[in-house]
């Protein structure tokens, strides 16, 4: 098994429906008291298209010693997949990070030994992509609990036969000799699915080279220093390439992340510029992504040689194929300083959050200079990722990552 970021990375999946372990029954106050013991079948896998319709029921079988009464059946959904018409008995609620819950009574007694059957229904967003349903009951038919999974409450991981394209986005500056400089390296989800990848600890990042001649002073907290194939350790000044990713491991269809670092020219002359690459943590290109034309950008810098000119070259933009990003933003870093444009077409846009330090200096105080794109504003001090995130409204808790094979 692959160490599991190295040991030292953790991320917190929001927007999971629930997160945890194996339920445990909770044991009868008398041992020979009589109880309802249900399960429910699993249901069957699919990969479902955008617009379809996923229609199938499960059986809930009484195994106990009493007859189960006001059973109560639930299914949760996450946001790619919403329920059809409504079904007699049952209430309609979104709950925590957008997830569509139904509660529905169900009008049969099940005797010891009885079986009875609750359809699921539901359909598939234009946006549905890495998708989980959740269903069944408590052990005795009532709500299921915070426990977890178990037979008798179940979780099914769905992949949509879609897409979602991850652009990267590069920045460009002017900077002199032995100057501090501010660029923005971004990853854009394009859509048009979203994606919040609750199966696997190889999450979407952004993969940053730092131009050579220069150095990186100041970098994100959610960037991490990149080895041979992932992440190697904390957020630090001084390395060649990080590698970049959102806490909760979510990207809505047109969100930007950007990532603010700050450069000190060494010894760059010219122009000089490092790569910007949309992939993994891994730097694995996600299945779903199949569009790799816009998967590379640039962070150019311009340095004034001695005779006072720069070399010109191709602005920082999106890789080819893809839209580049704005013009100057009005955002602001955790030091007040100006953050870059939003991204094409209006799309959502968050930028990084704190930065980590080397000792050459403080950014903040030094201007940008010539830049021509970057992010917008929003959140984020993304840290990275396995962890868990509880719903409100009841929500039962399950872990759901699981480490990727070092073979993958």
């Amino acid at each position: 098994m692959r160490p599991l970021l190295r040991g030292w990375v953790r991320c917190v999946a929001a927007g999971v429906i629930a997160v945890g372990v194996p339920a445990v029954a909770a044991p009868a106050s008398h041992a020979d008291e009589a109880q309802p013991d249900l399960v429910v079948s699993s249901l069957p896998t699919s990969s479902p298209k955008p617009g379809e319709t996923y229609d199938q029921a499960v059986t809930i079988t009484n195994n106990g010693t009493a007859a189960a009464s006001d059973v109560t059946f639930r299914v949760r959904l996450t946001r790619g997949l919403d329920f059809t018409a409504p079904e007699k008995g049952c209430t309609y609620t979104v709950v925590a990070d957008q997830v569509r819950q139904a509660l529905c009574k169900l009008d049969q007694v099940i005797e010891p030994g009885g079986s009875v059957t609750a359809p699921v229904r539901f359909a598939v967003s234009s946006k549905g992509l890495l998708e989980v349903v959740e269903y069944g009951t408590g052990r005795t038919g009532q709500p299921p609990g915070s426990e977890g999974f178990d037979d008798s409450y179940r979780r099914l991981a769905l992949t949509v036969d879609s897409t979602a394209d991850l652009v990267a986005v590069g920045d460009e500056a002017t900077a002199e000799a032995g100057e501090l400089v501010k660029v923005t390296a971004t990853l854009r989800n394009d859509g048009p699915g979203w994606i919040h990848n609750q199966e696997s600890d190889d999450q979407p990042g952004l993969l940053v080279r730092i131009p050579k001649g220069t150095k990186a002073v100041q970098v994100p907290q959610e960037c991490a220093p990149f080895g041979i194939d992932g992440p190697t350790g904390p957020s630090e000044p001084g390395h060649p390439v990080y590698v970049c990713w959102h806490s909760d491991n979510l990207l809505e269809v047109g969100q930007s992340l950007g990532y603010l670092f700050g450069l000190k020219v060494t010894s760059a002359s010219g122009q000089t510029r490092g790569e910007v690459k949309a992939t993994s943590v891994y730097d694995i290109p996600p299945a779903f992504d199949k569009n790799h034309a816009n998967d590379t950008a640039y962070l150019t810098l311009h340095v004034p040689t001695r005779g006072g000119s720069t070399s010109s070259g191709s602005s920082g933009g999106s890789g080819a194929g893809g839209s580049g990003s704005g013009g100057q933003g009005n955002g602001n870093d955790p030091r007040g300083q100006s953050v870059g444009g939003s991204s094409s077409g209006g799309a959502q846009t968050s930028s990084s959050g704190s930065v980590t330090d080397g000792a050459a200096g403080d950014l903040g105080t030094v201007p940008s200079r010539g830049r021509l794109a970057g992010t917008g504003t929003g959140r984020s001090v993304l840290v990275a990722a396995i962890g868990a995130a509880a719903l409100v409204g009841g929500g039962s808790t399950v872990l759901l990552f699981r480490r990727r094979s070092a073979t993958s």
